[in-house]
């Protein structure tokens, strides 16, 4: 047995088949000659003799990418993107869909593809690496690719950029596997792990977070790969629905996102079809009007999302048939059944997945050989671990992976079984009466594939051992064990959440104010006494949070927030982590690293009055403060506002910039209804909105706010209250019907109203 303390990352490469690729480019270098792999041959036995008899291939030709392509052709062209692949006639969706998940890794991409062309040193040759059992396996190549009819037989690039590197890949990769009928109908996870040498977690989408949005995203910001698969249909089949999806098929996960819409949220996520088209029908398909309610502002925010995640598909609902489409995640969960995520280290996506989050990992290889001890048990291969204390949720992952050919298509049960027992004493190997059919094991989560067995395990501390048997014959397999360690930070463990929520919410169901503000002061902070949540700022939050505006969060409306607070947290703490101190110089900085605040931006004149708003006179923000900027500014992009709209208010409060404009752009009222002394009709436009929206998040319910408006044709100002509750400006500002005012704006009657406005200082004293 080999045994590893540490992950397999720095295993030498072995060659597949003992094909060396330098010397075979050398050799074909050297001789003028294009190399033809007589390993891989161009005959039906590559392709697969069922496939190849099946299909009846009569006109069957091998040619290389120059006889193909109408210009030049390229390996690599402009960067990989999942959009340079199309399925061809093998069934390997499971392989291409991981494929596509790979693409938005570079970090894996590159052990997999290296750095090969159609012109530097091209001999027709190519190689490409594969992960097989704890070490990474160089896969060599003849780049002529199989025809019929002059189509390819195969993955095939798009007609409008000539990239070879996915047809070269699958070659590859059906070599590795035999031939490229045995690419049909496989196991995602396997591909996964291929591609990574990871570990896969499945997740039943029935069963899954209700945040699945937020926890999606944090498995993609921890470098992971996901993907999903639709159940399989009556006749067993990939088949093509009428909803636009395919069923026993294989998806792409790219994305995910949390937008505003019709006074609510709504949560999607982003899939891409291995096909290259035939996407998705339902609600949030391309180009579908539900698109359409969303304002400018919404559209922005998630555009430059995506394009901070992907520069190749700069677009947010275009209209283009590639194999992608964005769905709702109520949609998502009820028509594909199972994610799959794979990392380095196990993900949790119901408890989710913290950077600071630590796993050891063990891995041993080993041969176990069937057969029966004295006491007629079965013979175990032993191999103990130990749980350390402090660690919550599944902590312990078993993972058995075989060689693809010890697994033979007649079998149903993966070739060798394994069981985890807890001991009390500690030794080097247990007796083999200690695994009496009397004794029994820890019971777990358990994932089997064609080459992977995985259980998931929730254990406490203590010394355990892993019992490994042979069903029939002997089997070599690599073992690993995932052991997640004590908590290195401060940050709050996400498994607490729901948790927390029902220990602090009236009856069980929402949370106000004060019961917040308890709440994140004993649950969240860890800091000094001082740097505690205030009354005020709860409020606050709860009415950014509030959609039903009835002064209270529920459990969803308290996920979403408290995802938020936590993510600024890891933001404050990273910063202060160098100076040991947070300082108002930072906001900026920490304004780029808040993942939901991706594509926001302020100017340096908002930023400036943002700094007296939330930092002490000596310059400090403390994380309370923080965290309230941060979310409020959130809720603010929100509000269907363009960069330039802000830019112009931010000038007009801070008195930069003196500008001639009529009144009406800021606000427009009738004479005839303050002659007849009624309440005045007023029309307030976007800029002006977001003006009272700024200054007023901070007041408490109860403080009044007026506004000035100077009387036509007089020098007097009327004070007007301002009481229309379900104004979409006001509505997370007016509770219990209490009447909102605002006293901290003087709009001059003249025209250049631009110097009379309160000095940035007095807008500071005053919020």
């Amino acid at each position: 047995m080999t045994y590893y303390q540490e992950p397999l990352a720095n295993t030498p490469v072995v060659s597949f088949n003992g094909q060396d690729f330098y010397s075979l480019r050398d050799r074909c270098l050297r001789s003028g000659r294009l190399f033809e792999d007589d390993m891989f041959p161009i005959s039906p036995s590559s392709i697969g003799l069922q496939l190849y008899q099946k299909k009846g291939f009569s006109t069957l030709e091998w040619k290389r990418p120059q006889d193909l392509s109408n210009g030049t052709p390229y390996f690599i062209l402009e960067g990989v993107s999942r959009f340079d692949i199309q399925q061809g006639l093998a069934g390997d969706c499971w392989f291409l869909a991981a494929l596509g998940a790979l693409t938005q890794s570079p970090q894996h991409l590159q052990k997999i593809l290296m750095d090969q062309s159609f012109s530097h040193q091209y001999a027709g040759i190519f190689r490409f690496r594969f992960w097989q059992c704890g070490q990474w396996v160089e896969v060599v190549v003849d780049d002529r690719l199989p025809i019929v009819d002059r189509n390819y037989l195969f993955v095939h690039p798009r007609s409008d950029n000539q990239e070879f590197w996915p047809c070269l890949l699958e070659k590859a990769y059906a070599k590795f596997r035999g031939s490229y009928a045995n690419l049909n109908y496989g196991y995602i996870a396997d591909a996964l792990v291929d591609l990574t040498g990871g570990v896969v977690t499945s997740f039943d989408l029935h069963s899954s977070p209700a945040d699945l949005v937020t926890m999606v995203k944090r498995a993609a910001k921890a470098g992971s790969l996901i993907t999903c698969t639709t159940p399989a249909g009556p006749s067993g089949k990939a088949t093509e629905l009428a909803n636009g999806l395919v069923s026993q098929h294989a998806y792409t996960v790219t994305g995910a996102e949390q937008i505003r819409y019709r006074r609510g949220w709504e949560d999607l996520i982003r899939l891409w079809n291995p096909w290259g088209k035939t996407e998705w029908k339902g609600r949030w398909r391309d180009g579908y009007g539900f698109w359409k309610p969303l304002c400018s502002a919404q559209r922005t925010h998630v555009q430059r999302w995506m394009e901070t995640q992907d520069q190749s598909k700069n677009w947010l609902h275009d209209n283009k048939e590639d194999g992608e489409f964005w769905m709702s995640c109520q949609d998502f969960q009820e028509n594909f059944s199972c994610l799959f995520v794979c990392n380095q280290v196990p993900i949790s996506l119901s408890h989710g997945n913290k950077v600071c989050e630590r796993w050891s990992q063990m891995a041993f290889k080993d041969c176990v050989i069937p057969g029966y001890s004295a006491e007629g048990l079965p013979k175990y291969s032993q191999y103990i671990f130990s749980v350390p204390d402090n660690t919550r949720g599944n902590n312990v992952v078993v993972s058995f992976t075989i060689m693809p050919e010890d697994f033979k298509v007649e079998q149903e049960k993966f070739p060798l079984s394994f069981e985890v027992f807890k001991f009390q004493h500690l030794q080097e190997k247990l007796p083999s009466t200690f695994f009496s059919q009397f004794r029994s094991s820890v019971k777990g989560t358990v994932s089997r594939t064609k080459c992977n067995l995985t259980k998931c395990y929730t254990l406490t501390s203590g010394t355990y051992v892993v019992a490994a048997s042979a069903r029939k014959e002997a089997i070599e397999f690599l073992g690993r064990v995932f052991l997640k360690m004590p908590d290195c930070d401060s940050i709050p463990e996400d498994d607490w959440e729901q948790s927390i929520f029902h220990r602090y919410a009236q009856q069980g169901v929402d949370i106000d104010a004060t019961r917040l503000q308890r709440l994140l002061n004993h649950e969240l902070l860890r800091g000094h006494p001082e740097d505690t949540f205030s009354l005020d700022q709860c409020r606050g939050m709860v009415a950014l949070m509030d959609l039903k505006v009835d002064g209270r969060l529920d459990e969803k409306e308290f996920s979403r927030l408290w995802s938020r607070l936590v993510h600024c947290q890891s933001v404050f703490q990273n910063i202060q982590r160098y100076s040991g101190i947070f300082l108002s110089s930072d906001l900026y900085q920490a304004l780029q690293d808040t993942e939901f605040l991706a594509g926001v931006s302020i100017t340096n004149d908002l930023l400036d009055l943002m700094t007296l708003r939330y930092s002490d006179s000596s310059g400090k923000v403390t994380f309370p403060n923080l965290a309230c900027f941060l979310v409020r500014l959130e809720a603010m992009s929100s509000k269907c506002l363009r960069r330039d709209t802000l830019k112009t208010i931010t000038e007009q409060v801070s008195g930069v910039k003196r500008r001639r404009e009529s009144k009406a752009s800021i606000m427009r009222w009738s004479p005839g209804a303050l002659a007849q002394g009624t309440e005045p009709v007023l029309d307030i436009p976007s800029s002006a909105r977001f003006l009272i929206t700024l200054l007023s998040a901070s007041f408490r319910n109860e403080v009044n706010i007026k506004l000035c408006v100077p009387t036509p044709g007089s020098s007097d100002s009327l004070n007007l209250l301002f009481s229309q509750a379900g104004n979409e400006a006001f509505q997370n500002l007016t509770k219990d019907g209490k009447g909102i005012y605002l006293t901290e704006i003087e709009l001059n009657k003249a025209e250049d109203y631009g110097g009379s406005h309160k000095s940035r200082r007095e807008l500071k004293n005053t919020c």
